[in-house]
């Protein structure tokens, strides 16, 4: 059985890993809110998007065509995987590895000068920075740091660069779908070509919809398109960060209550073995008094 002065050593060192895991809650906690409020603030803006370009194109006399829309042979992948900067976030970092390493796997017959790899955020970049199934593009890493909507653009940009000059013949997002506080789910999708489906309105709602397009229909494709793309890398990114958010406020609460209850369970092993020493303390002067 540990001594009094071990018992107690441990439950000193309980308490200040408890200090710090509380507070890595309430942080985690704190940063959440903030995500929540960027999507909350966000959405109605980007749904708004979303079903004018939907309406356009399945509604247009003329018809709503772009670059970005249509399958084309697949020769050439992009994938961005979205991990975080840090660690103690429960599965979160490894559960998305191993998405990133099965998407690789599937598109492996490709060879590696043919599939690239564009990890957000330090554990992607970490994991996959001896690999040779792939060509890493790490230039983006950071961009998840902050979530400001100009880097998110940037890449979007970049990307869509990509799959204009055919260096890219479709790209995939692999992140984290944040649901609630725990669970979040792992999410696969196409970024480009992108495919519009129409939208869920009823059908007395779209007579009413009659848009003014001016100039022309063509030059507000090449306007709200990359627009809309931008868009849905910025809410991936948010998505993604919330999740992380999520995950780690999770973590630090259980890692908290797991720390309660072994404290407790210190405090009762210090308190019976204090009773123990001090019953043995009486014994001994009972025992040297009947001497």
């Amino acid at each position: 059985m540990a001594s009094l002065k071990e018992i107690k050593g441990r439950i000193n060192s309980v308490k200040n890993t408890l200090k710090i895991t509380s507070a890595m809650k309430m942080v985690a906690s704190a940063k959440l809110h903030r995500a929540q409020t960027a999507i909350e603030g966000m959405l109605p803006y980007s749904e708004k998007l979303t079903g004018i370009i939907n309406h356009l194109l399945n509604h247009s006399e003329q018809g709503l065509s772009s670059p970005f829309i249509g399958e084309r042979p697949v020769e050439r992948v992009a994938i961005v995987a979205i991990s975080s900067n840090s660690s103690l976030c429960g599965g979160y970092n490894a559960n998305v590895i191993r998405l990133a390493e099965k998407t690789l796997e599937e598109y492996a017959a490709l060879g590696r000068d043919n599939l690239t790899l564009i990890p957000i955020g330090r554990k992607m970049v970490q994991a996959f920075a001896q690999t040779d199934v792939c060509h890493v593009e790490d230039s983006y890493a950071l961009i998840g740091e902050k979530n400001r909507y100009d880097e998110a653009s940037g890449l979007a940009g970049h990307l869509m660069k990509m799959y204009l000059n055919h260096e890219v013949d479709r790209i995939e997002l692999l992140y984290t779908h944040y649901k609630n506080m725990a669970v979040q789910v792992l999410m696969r999708e196409d970024f480009l070509p992108i495919e519009i489906n129409s939208t869920d309105r009823k059908p007395q709602e779209e007579e009413n919809i009659d848009y003014l397009i001016e100039p022309t229909i063509g030059q507000l494709s090449d306007l709200l398109i990359p627009k809309a793309l931008s868009m849905r890398m910025f809410s991936v990114l948010l998505d993604a960060s919330a999740a992380e958010h999520a995950a780690r406020t999770f973590a630090m609460q259980q890692a908290t209550d797991n720390g309660d209850s072994l404290l407790q369970e210190l405090n009762l092993a210090y308190n019976k073995g204090r009773q123990q020493a001090i019953t043995n303390e009486l014994l001994d002067i009972v025992s040297g008094q009947r001497k």
